[in-house]
C-alpha cells in the first residue's frame, strides 16, 4: 500500500475506497498490521475477529450510497456493543464466557453504514471506573506514555484511535466515559443529547438515561458524520429527542446568525483541587474565543455538585444491585466478592439497601439539576469547564490497596448512611481527576471534550463544552472552528502515532 493508513480519518479513507485507490481488504490488513505493532504495548484491543473481518471486507459493496463508511475498520467497546457470535465480557471475570446472540442495535447501525468490526476494546469491569484496568484483560495504556492510563471507561477505544489502529471506535458515556479518555489521549469526544442515539428497542434505559453509545474520533467531521448516521427517533425508546433538521457534517462551517454567548468556570463542582494545567487549558480557550469575537463570562455552575454525585452514586448502586439479581438468577447461585472488582462489590451490596422511594427521589434531583442547567443555557449558548481536573493518572495509581479492600469488603455490615459515606470516599481519588463530566449525563445535555492543551509532562488535556439539549450542532461547529486553530493538539508529538 502506497499511503500512510493511520494519517487518514474515517471519511478520508472512505473517499479513497470510493475512488478505488484502496480496497477494503487493504484497509483491514493495514489496521491489523498496526494493531499487531502497538497492541502488545497498549492492550487496547482484547479480542479480534481477523478472518471474519477480512471476509466482510472482500464482500463489501463499496459503491452502495447507503454505506458511507464502506470498508472502514472499526472497533467496538466490550460492553453493550455486542457482535453476534462473539464474546462480550464487560471486562468482568463473571462474563468471560458470555457469547452475544445477536448484534446490538448500535452495532447493527454501524455495520449497516459499511464499517467493518475488527473486534472489541478494553474496558473496566462493567464500565464503572474512569480508568481502564481490570483483572480479566489487564490495563489499557496511553499511547502518549504507556506508564499512564488512557482513562475510562472507553479507555481501550481511546488508545486504539490515538495509536492509529482505527480512525474511530465505538464508545459509551455514562459519567464521562467518552470525554474523559478523549481528554487524556488527545481525541475529540462527543456525548450526544439523551435519546439522540438510542440503543434499543428493549434496552434503551441505560443507567436511567445517563449512559449513551456513540464514538471516539480523531477528527470532528467523523463525529459529525457518525451523528448523522446514528441519530434516530425510536418509537420503543425510553428517551427520545427530535431529529436535527439539518445535516451535521454539512453544517460544520455554517455561519451562526450571531456571536454566541459563552459562560465558563474552572472551579471543581465538588470542591476538589483543579490543577494549574487544567485551568490554563480553559483560560487559553477563553482567550481565543474572545479574540474571535465571542462574548465570554465566568459563571459558577448553578448545580450542587456534591449532591449531584451522591445521586449519581445512588443510581450506580441500584443499577449494580439489579445487575447482581439478574446474574444470580441466570447462574442459579449468589455472586461472591472474589468474583468481582471491589468497586462492583461495594456498589452491589450497598444497592440492596436502597429503597424504591429513595431511588425515585434521587432521580427527581436529576430533573432539578436539568432545570437549573436549562436556566443557565437560556442565558448562555455554551458552558465551558475543564474536561478533567488533571492529565492522566499513572497505571495502578487509582487501584485500591489491600487494606482499603479489606475495609470495603465489610460494606454490607454498615448502616445505609455509612455505606453512602464509604462509597463517596471510595470514589474520591478518581473523582478528583474527573469531577466535571457527570453533570451532562444526569441532565441529558450534549457535551464534548476538545483537545486543546498539552501538559508539561507531555500529556494531552481537554476542555469540556456543554450545550442545551438538542444543540450538538453548536458544539460541532465550535469544535470544527477550534480544529483549524493553533490550540488543537491532534496527534503531533504522540510517540506511538505513526
Amino acid at each position: 500500500m502506497s499511503f500512510s493508513y493511520s494519517t487518514y480519518d474515517a471519511l478520508g479513507l472512505a473517499s479513497l475506497v470510493k475512488a478505488r485507490e484502496v480496497s477494503p481488504r487493504e484497509l483491514v490488513e493495514a489496521a491489523f498490521a498496526r494493531l499487531d505493532e502497538v497492541n502488545p504495548v497498549l492492550n487496547a484491543v482484547v479480542r479480534t475477529r481477523r478472518e471474519a473481518a477480512l471476509k466482510e471486507a472482500d464482500d463489501m459493496p463499496v459503491h452502495d450510497s447507503t454505506r458511507p463508511f464502506a470498508g472502514i475498520p472499526f472497533l467496538f467497546k466490550d460492553i453493550s456493543q455486542a457482535i453476534a457470535g462473539e464474546p462480550l465480557t464487560s471486562g468482568a471475570l463473571l462474563m468471560k464466557d458470555n457469547i452475544a446472540r445477536r448484534d446490538s442495535n448500535y452495532v447493527a447501525r454501524i455495520r449497516n453504514s459499511g464499517f467493518i468490526p475488527l473486534g472489541h476494546t478494553n474496558t473496566p469491569e462493567f464500565g464503572l471506573k474512569n480508568i481502564t484496568e481490570n483483572v480479566l484483560h489487564g490495563p489499557a495504556r496511553n499511547p502518549w506514555n504507556p506508564e499512564y492510563s488512557p482513562g475510562g471507561s472507553s479507555g481501550g477505544a481511546a488508545a486504539a484511535v490515538a495509536s492509529g489502529i482505527v480512525p474511530a471506535a465505538g464508545a459509551s458515556d455514562g459519567g464521562g466515559s467518552i470525554r474523559i479518555p478523549a481528554s487524556f489521549t488527545g481525541l475529540f469526544g462527543l456525548k450526544p443529547t439523551r435519546g439522540r442515539t438510542p440503543v434499543g428497542p428493549g434496552v434503551g434505559r441505560q443507567w436511567q438515561g445517563a449512559s449513551i453509545d456513540f464514538a471516539l474520533t480523531r477528527s470532528v467531521r467523523d463525529s459529525a458524520a457518525m451523528l448523522d448516521l446514528l441519530q434516530v427517533v425510536q418509537p420503543e425508546a425510553a428517551f427520545q429527542t427530535p431529529l436535527y433538521p439539518g445535516v451535521y457534517l454539512d453544517d460544520l462551517f455554517k455561519p451562526t446568525q450571531r456571536k454566541l454567548r459563552i459562560a465558563f468556570t474552572t472551579a471543581s463542582p465538588v470542591g476538589t483541587p483543579v490543577t494549574n494545567e487544567a485551568v490554563i487549558a480553559v483560560l487559553k480557550t477563553v482567550k481565543w474565543l474572545e479574540a474571535e469575537g465571542y462574548e465570554v463570562e465566568e459563571k459558577l455552575s448553578p448545580v450542587n455538585g456534591v449532591r449531584l454525585m451522591e445521586n449519581y452514586y445512588t443510581m450506580n448502586t441500584g443499577e449494580v444491585a439489579a445487575m447482581f439479581v439478574s446474574l444470580e438468577k441466570m447462574m442459579g447461585r449468589s455472586i461472591t466478592s472474589s468474583e468481582v472488582d471491589i468497586v462492583t462489590w461495594v456498589l452491589g451490596e450497598a444497592g440492596r439497601k436502597v429503597s424504591a422511594a429513595e431511588f425515585v427521589h434521587s432521580l427527581d434531583e436529576w430533573d432539578i439539576a436539568a432545570a437549573q442547567m436549562a436556566g443557565l443555557l437560556n442565558r448562555y449558548d455554551l458552558y465551558i469547564t475543564p474536561t478533567n481536573a488533571d492529565s492522566a493518572p499513572k497505571i495502578g495509581e487509582l487501584t485500591h490497596s489491600s487494606a482499603e479492600i479489606e475495609k470495603l469488603l465489610h460494606v454490607n455490615e454498615l448502616p445505609k448512611e455509612e455505606q453512602e459515606r464509604m462509597i463517596y470516599a471510595m470514589f474520591k481519588p478518581s473523582l478528583t481527576y474527573t469531577p466535571f463530566t457527570q453533570l451532562a449525563n444526569l441532565t441529558g445535555q450534549p457535551a464534548m471534550s476538545v483537545p486543546v492543551h498539552m501538559s508539561r509532562e507531555g500529556l494531552p488535556l481537554g476542555v469540556q463544552v456543554m450545550a442545551a439539549k438538542g444543540r450538538e450542532d453548536l458544539l460541532l461547529q465550535l469544535a470544527a472552528h477550534l480544529e483549524q486553530s493553533e490550540l488543537w493538539v491532534g496527534m503531533a508529538g504522540n510517540p506511538l502515532f505513526p
